[in-house]
């Protein structure tokens, strides 16, 4: 396995401590930070990884969304957590649509399970590294979307559209098979992510947001109560 680095931002000391140490007996490098301000500096020279981050930090009741909008302008692909005693829907939805991979709770996370997640998301990693290096370029293209695999690049009517890698997964998985429904757990399959219905649902609310920017008549995406979602644009 490559030597990955993982920065923790957590105020409390034995917490930090303890994931820390669950971490790099996994085999991970960690570097540890107790507020925004030190591992804001810390970010500005060099980035990590994968990022973990409370949402409180310190006095800062939402100091983790600041720090993750910080590293979304550094890197739009760099993996981040948010691992956090702040377990409401809203907070939930609000970190995934920041662009984070994932929204974990204290209260059901425990010390075997963070390095296990972990390791997932950089085997995903390491595959779409492998993918990249391919020289066939994959695209798929459906009426006005062009969606371009190993560049990652979406565009909807000539016009690029940025989405977070989770998002693109999601919307990669719904436009292959258009007209068919897809359950929240394929996607969460797709986007090799384990979270809730709801948090599925903000990552697909965050992707029609994105696209209504550029284009406010945008509804190729429909909701099936109780089923999931599908992709229904018709082509010209």
């Amino acid at each position: 396995m490559p030597s990955y680095t993982i920065a923790l931002v957590e105020d409390d000391e034995t917490l930090r401590n303890n994931y820390a140490q669950a971490l790099i007996r996994d085999g991970y490098q960690v570097t540890s930070f107790s507020s925004r301000a030190e591992a804001s500096s810390a970010f500005s020279r060099e980035l990590p990884d994968l990022a973990i981050l409370d949402v409180m930090l310190q006095e800062e009741m939402e100091g983790g969304f600041e720090l993750c909008r910080e590293l979304r302008n550094l890197s739009p692909i760099l993996p981040i957590i948010f691992l956090t005693a702040r377990n409401s829907d809203l907070d939930r939805v609000s970190g995934l649509r920041l662009g984070a991979w994932d929204y974990l709770t204290k209260d059901t996370t425990t010390l075997d399970f963070l390095p296990v997640r972990i390791s997932a998301l950089f085997k995903m990693l390491e595959a779409i590294r492998g993918t990249e290096k391919s020289s066939d370029e994959t695209i798929l293209k459906h009426g006005s979307i062009r969606i371009e695999e190993e560049r990652k690049q979406v565009s909807w009517k000539g016009v690029v559209v940025s989405l977070t890698l989770t998002e693109f997964w999601i919307l990669s998985a719904l436009v292959r098979r258009p007209g068919h429904v897809k359950s929240h757990d394929q996607l969460m399959d797709a986007a090799n992510v384990v979270v809730t219905n709801n948090a599925i649902a903000a990552h697909v609310r965050r992707i029609r947001e994105k696209f209504r920017e550029t284009d406010q008549e945008f509804d190729a995406i429909r909701a099936e109560y109780g089923m999931g979602y599908r992709w229904l644009e018709k082509t010209p």
